[in-house]
């Protein structure tokens, strides 16, 4: 026992000199995205159940000059439908319903209803047209009228399919309303209060909820449409809660939403059974509520989220209870796979970049004529060329792309997160080029 108690000491200073290697990593990181304006939120990573890095960068509020931090509310978004699929598997798990309860169960004159299923609304393989983009749809249901339509009585209304129901996919903002439909209909409460009863009070989710409009707090964001200027911080309009409903209604916080992880882990709302299943991608790397993929042999399991002024994501590692949590209220800033995949990065150990904001020099021309020819990596060929003083790169089957010189021998493009590095041999002679992008580098032997 006290050889065991020895050793457990001995490596305690060793984890927290790592952990706080990690933190500092991820720290530089996050600072990096947020000078490029590519992030502009907060930011909560755990791994193996532990809180890395848990913090805002940024503005909360632009005009205001407050600062984005861990306890800011924003709107997730489409991160909503993970709750309302969860909420569906714990009321099958009630026997309230089947995966293969057909929708005229519910809605008997529901068009085609016979041969849509709840597993169908789940995978966004029912066939049912995504109509948030048609402003007429919208209309019927949510503006400001006599008598507004529910969502079942509006696709009635409307009964269009894109498909026959199970033969293809399509992602669905109104699957996921009926969705929220069925559970009012079963639970004979509003889906806002079965969402807290099942979910958010269990889990001690007290900085979650839906109407972000009415919402009072000195910790909710703006949301911008763009990165805000000296001349121009823009806010975005708020969406009604009524009009996105159980696809995409819920705010919350990173704190909040780390809770929602370990209750997911924990299995504290559903059983380790019905997240196999929800976790199991059907087509198109989707599951229920959730989209499955890889990186370094590990399977992530994810979901982004977009709505005016706000754009998120939230990546679990199940296996390596790993969490990361991107919530941004910026909408324009592509910020979610990208700085996703750069965290898991620095997690496992792989190669990332950490952005900076580039200067562009000007190079002498006859250097830049030392540049000029063909590289070939492993994966593919790159051909330089020098033209009116600007150095140009054209990898196979890839259009032609300008690079700029922020040293005399490295180029960076203005267009993509992609730099290139010239290096000499012992005489002199440029014979290599290292080439970093997404997050990996490549070498080039010069050919010419």
């Amino acid at each position: 026992m006290k050889k065991i108690l020895l050793t457990a000491l001995a490596l305690w200073p060793v984890q927290t000199l790592i952990a706080q290697t990690t933190a500092k990593k991820l720290d530089s990181l996050m600072n990096g995205y947020t000078q490029v304006h590519k992030f502009n939120g907060s930011v909560l990573v755990a791994k193996n159940g532990r809180i890395v890095l848990e913090k805002g960068y940024g503005f909360k509020n632009f005009k205001a000059q407050t600062l984005d931090d861990a306890n800011t509310i924003y709107q997730l978004a489409s991160i909503t439908k993970q709750f309302t699929s969860t909420v569906i598997l714990k009321l099958i798990e009630a026997h309230k319903l089947a995966l293969t309860d057909k929708l005229t169960k519910y809605y008997p004159n529901y068009p085609n209803g016979e041969n849509i299923t709840i597993y169908n609304l789940l995978t966004h393989t029912a066939g049912i047209p995504n109509y948030t983009l048609d402003s007429v749809f919208m209309k019927d249901i949510v503006h400001k009228q006599a008598k507004p339509l529910s969502i079942v009585d509006a696709l009635i209304k409307y009964n269009k399919a894109d498909f026959a129901p199970g033969t293809n996919w399509k992602y669905s903002n109104q699957g996921y309303q009926l969705l929220g439909e069925i559970i009012e209909e079963l639970t004979k409460m509003t889906y806002y209060q079965a969402v807290r009863k099942y979910i958010f009070i269990p889990l001690h989710m007290y900085n979650s909820g839906f109407d972000f409009i009415h919402l009072k707090s000195s910790n909710k964001a703006t949301g911008y449409y763009t990165y805000p200027s000296k001349n121009n911080s823009q806010e975005a309009s708020i969406i009604d809660s009524v009009e996105t409903f159980s696809a995409g209604s819920i705010y919350s916080t990173i704190g909040d939403l780390f809770k929602w992880h370990k209750g997911l882990q924990d299995h504290q709302i559903i059983s380790k059974a019905s997240l196999d299943q929800a976790y199991t991608p059907v087509k198109n790397h989707y599951g229920f509520g959730w989209q499955i993929d890889s990186l370094y042999d590990k399977r992530v399991i994810s979901h982004s989220g977009d709505i005016w002024g706000f754009k998120t994501n939230i990546a679990r590692i199940t296996d390596d209870d790993v969490c990361v949590i991107l919530l941004n209220n910026i909408e324009d800033e592509e910020m979610r796979g990208e700085v996703t995949r750069d965290i898991l990065s620095v997690l496992y150990d792989k190669p990332y970049a950490v952005p900076v904001k580039r200067r562009e020099i000007k190079i002498d021309e006859e250097i830049l004529k030392k540049y000029a020819g063909i590289y070939v990596t492993p994966n593919f060929s790159m051909e330089v060329t020098i033209e009116n003083g600007q150095l140009w790169i054209q990898t196979t089957g890839r259009p032609k792309e300008k690079m700029f010189a922020q040293t005399t021998n490295f180029f960076f493009s203005k267009e993509a997160e992609a730099q290139i590095k010239f290096e000499n041999d012992e005489t002199g002679k440029v014979d290599k080029v290292t080439i970093y992008v997404s997050g990996r580098q490549l070498e080039g032997k010069k050919t010419n």
